[in-house]
């Protein structure tokens, strides 16, 4: 990931709430597209320029070949704050970040990421390293906002239940263990929405925690077809458990590593 700076310029008298809402709402559709990542953007008056940093999965990250329809309406609307488009420099590499997958051809991904991850939440199947959502086809109206809710919302959950000291843990950990839970079918559908569009097999991520044993964890079943899902060896020290036909993989309970 990458540090970035982005410069809007006055060409006429504003006032601070249009420029706080020009800016702003370019930076949550940049957000919703993957352009840009975490949900905080610090902005900066200083010599009559607003200054903003985020960060990108990639340098160019920014270039206007990856704006979505959304984006390019909001760059198109900042003059009505007397604001000019924004000059971006990248600062450097974010030393405390992953780096983004290469685009090389990959056999599968996966939609896989915790309370931790401010990357991409789809994975490349051989290295396990974020994909930016700007490199596959928006999933739906344009833009990517579908999978970086469901992200938003998982993390929520994830947190919640990590935390375990409030009753809503057990509600937090259904919604990302349970395989009909509401949150569960929404991202094992845009997971479905993904693979359709790359062509590309996508996998759903399934959290798996508690149980009463090892050994009646690894004989544990697929959770949608019952089927035998174990590995021989899991796959990026993570998925001890993956179902070619129902797209899922799953951990071998915290609980017992």
């Amino acid at each position: 990931m990458y540090v970035v700076e982005l410069t809007f310029e006055c060409f006429d008298d504003t006032t601070i709430s249009a420029v706080d809402r020009a800016v702003n709402g370019l930076m949550d559709v940049l957000r919703y597209n993957g352009q840009v990542l975490g949900r905080e953007f610090p902005m900066v008056l200083g010599d009559g320029q607003f200054h903003v940093r985020a960060v990108c999965p990639e340098k160019d990250s920014l270039n206007p070949k990856n704006n979505s329809p959304q984006v390019k309406q909001k760059l198109n609307q900042l003059a009505d704050a007397s604001l000019l488009s924004p000059k971006v420099k990248v600062l450097g590499r974010d030393i405390n970040s992953e780096e983004s997958a290469p685009e090389i051809e990959r056999s599968w991904q996966v939609m896989y990421t915790t309370y931790v991850h401010t990357c991409s939440p789809l994975r490349c199947g051989e290295t396990l390293l974020p994909i930016p959502l700007y490199r596959i086809p928006a999933t739906f109206n344009g833009d990517h906002k579908a999978e970086v809710k469901w992200q938003t919302e998982w993390q929520a959950c994830d947190e919640i239940q990590m935390a375990g000291a409030f009753k809503a843990e057990h509600a937090a950990l259904a919604e990302i263990q349970d395989a009909e839970s509401l949150l569960f079918r929404k991202g094992w559908d845009i997971r479905g929405r993904i693979e359709y569009l790359t062509k590309v097999p996508t996998y759903y991520y399934q959290y798996r925690v508690g149980g009463k044993d090892a050994e009646s964890e690894l004989a544990r079943k697929c959770p949608k077809c019952g089927g035998d899902w174990l590995l021989e060896s899991p796959l990026h020290d993570v998925f001890h458990f993956k179902c070619d036909d129902c797209r899922l993989v799953s951990n071998l309970s915290w609980d017992f590593q």
